[in-house]
C-alpha cells in the first residue's frame, strides 16, 4: 500500500494484521448453484409489479424493473405500475447539469432499464397523482410510459389478479 500520509506505528500494525487483498480479484466467494428450476412462462401467464419506491433512495425500484424485465424475457406478459413516490422512476428529465447527463455512475440505470423493458414489449404505467405529489409533469415521462388515473391503481391490481398474474408488490418506507 502506498500512501502520502504518514502512519503511526499502531495504524501501520492495524493495516498489516490482515493481508489485503485477502483474495485476488476474480476469486469465487459464493457458489453458483441455482436451487429452483429456471421457470419459463406457460401460454397466457402474466407477471405484474407494483412499484412504490423512490428513484435512487434504495434498490427496490431498480430491482423491480430488472425482475419485470426477466419475467418478460421468460415469456410472461409483464407490466409495471409506478404509483406514489414510485412515479418519480418514470421521469425522462433526470440528470445534472442537463437532462440525460449522469452526475454519477448509474444515475440513469432506472431510465435505461425502463426504456429497455418497454422496447422489449413490457407495459409501464405511471400514476398521474403520484407525479403531481412531487411536482412532476406528465410530459416529463420516459417515452412509452402510460399515464394513469389515481383510481386505476386498485383496478389495475384487480385486472391483473383476474388474469391470474403473479403479483410482485414493492414498497419502500
Amino acid at each position: 500500500m502506498t500512501s502520502t500520509t504518514a502512519l503511526s506505528d499502531v495504524e501501520q500494525k492495524s493495516l498489516s494484521e490482515i493481508p489485503h487483498p485477502s483474495l485476488p480479484e476474480g476469486s469465487s466467494i459464493y457458489g453458483g448453484t441455482k436451487v429452483f428450476p429456471d421457470y419459463q412462462a406457460e401460454p397466457g401467464e402474466v407477471y405484474f409489479t407494483l412499484v412504490h419506491g423512490i428513484a435512487h433512495e434504495s434498490s427496490v425500484s431498480f430491482v423491480a424493473i430488472l425482475q419485470a424485465t426477466r419475467a418478460l424475457r421468460k415469456g410472461f406478459e409483464s407490466a409495471l405500475y409506478f404509483y406514489g413516490p414510485g412515479a418519480l422512476n418514470c421521469l425522462a428529465t433526470r440528470g445534472f447539469p442537463t437532462t440525460g447527463t449522469s452526475a454519477f455512475p448509474g444515475e440513469h440505470n432506472i431510465n435505461n432499464q425502463l426504456a429497455t423493458f418497454i422496447a422489449e414489449g413490457g407495459k409501464a404505467y405511471c400514476c398521474r397523482f403520484g407525479l403531481s405529489l412531487h411536482g412532476a409533469r406528465e410530459e416529463d415521462l420516459i417515452e412509452g410510459v402510460i399515464p394513469t388515473h389515481p383510481l386505476d391503481v386498485q383496478d389495475a391490481l384487480i385486472h391483473y389478479a383476474r388474469k391470474g398474474a403473479i403479483i410482485n408488490s414493492t414498497y419502500m418506507f
